[in-house]
């Protein structure tokens, strides 16, 4: 009989959110507004301090469109965009009809590199064309570089939109991650930290841009007493019943980021003694990831195998794991957008595996992912 599957990263519940759910079906909020919206942002808000307001809203995607329509972003234009990344990060750019410009990581973060960030800016500025915005993604919960990219976003001024789909309760020096862009996002997806089915939010600096947000994400319905719109909308508020979800997932973040970290300290025990393989953490004690998802490069040319004998090793036993993001510059959707930099997500895409992170996973899983991966690597180093 075939092991229950070991998946990458699934949702995991607290145990209250039923609570929220049954006060809004006994209230009849059913709708995307009510008690629930309200008090999950204000969960959000606190949260993450440094004056943030928050608009929840139906999915990560949809705070990154409602985003780039709040900077300004229209048909023609440009964008930069980390390259190694989930593709929501770079499609809404294509729903405005603008043009994605992709930049290459920096090995430390695996994030956008600010060297060649800068070398794009200036590139664009020569053929005429200024960025309207950058788009700057906490990958795998770890931090991009804070300081490099905003000194270099405010000198040559232009807006970063912060995608911390990935990293809520992750901090940079003591800041939470999703209040450093000019506009930030969050994503409550089904395998993330926390979730609410599906959903997101948009995490914005000044209360006017919050209920600007509200009001797009509400099909931009004018103060009138009838149906009458100025503005082009969209249907992308979060209902109150998925709220409830997301306000008892709120009661248990902390405790979900604790056992996500505690994976990554496993998987770190596992290969400490393994050459060849290295596991993806922070580079020194300004970062604090969420390890969202543990992560680790295959070096073949040491162990003799490369991360896709790995992932077949592992499914064959019923264990999930994935390889890195393909880079958005090598996406046949996105074939012929300008690209700055050199090999770096290249080469960690051919090399690097998402190994099963979920704050679920207890002392069973583990010791089938240790066995598997232990007499797996041991057998290839003995040859």
């Amino acid at each position: 009989m075939r092991n229950n599957k070991i998946w990458l990263s699934s949702p995991h519940m607290g145990g209250t959110e039923l609570k929220y759910i049954n006060q809004a079906f006994e209230t009849n909020w059913v709708a995307p507004l009510g008690p629930n919206v309200d008090g999950f942002e204000a969960d959000l808000e606190s949260y993450l301090g440094y004056g943030a307001y928050v608009g929840a809203l139906s999915s990560g995607t949809a705070a990154l469109h409602l985003g780039l329509i709040m900077l300004g972003v229209g048909y023609g234009d440009e964008v930069i965009c980390q390259s190694m990344t989930f593709s929501a990060s770079a499609n809404p750019i294509r729903y405005l009809g603008a043009q994605p410009v992709f930049v290459d990581s920096e090995s430390d973060t695996w994030n956008i590199c600010p060297d060649s960030l800068e070398e794009a800016i200036k590139d664009r500025l020569k053929k005429g064309k200024k960025p309207k915005a950058i788009v700057a993604v906490h990958l795998y919960g770890m931090p991009y570089k804070v300081d490099e990219l905003r000194e270099i976003a405010d000198r040559y001024e232009i807006p970063i939109l912060e995608d911390s789909a990935e990293a809520l309760g992750s901090s940079y020096k003591g800041q939470k991650c999703g209040t450093f862009g000019d506009i930030s996002i969050l994503s409550f997806n089904g395998n993330k930290i926390i979730t609410t089915s599906g959903g997101g939010a948009i995490v914005v600096k000044d209360k006017k841009f919050k209920d600007k947000a509200v009001f797009l994400s509400t099909q931009a319905r004018d103060n009138a007493p009838h149906y009458q719109h100025s503005e082009v909308g969209y249907n992308y508020r979060m209902s109150n019943i998925c709220a409830g979800i997301g306000r008892g997932q709120m009661e248990v973040l902390d405790k979900h980021i604790a056992l996500r970290r505690s994976m990554h300290d496993f998987y770190v025990s596992l290969f400490k003694e393994k050459p060849g393989i290295t596991v993806f953490k922070e580079p020194n004690s300004d970062f604090f990831s969420n390890h969202w998802l543990s992560a680790i490069i295959v070096d073949s040319s040491i162990v003799g195998v490369n991360r896709e004998d790995v992932r077949l090793a592992l499914e064959a036993e019923n264990i999930e794991s994935r390889p890195l993001w393909k880079p958005m510059h090598l996406q046949p959707v996105f074939e012929g957008c300008p690209y700055y930099g050199g090999k770096v997500s290249e080469d960690l895409f051919d090399k690097g595996l998402c190994l099963p992170s979920g704050s679920n996973l207890g002392e069973s899983e583990r010791e089938r992912i240790s066995g598997l991966l232990e007499v797996f690597f041991d057998r290839k180093l003995s040859v």
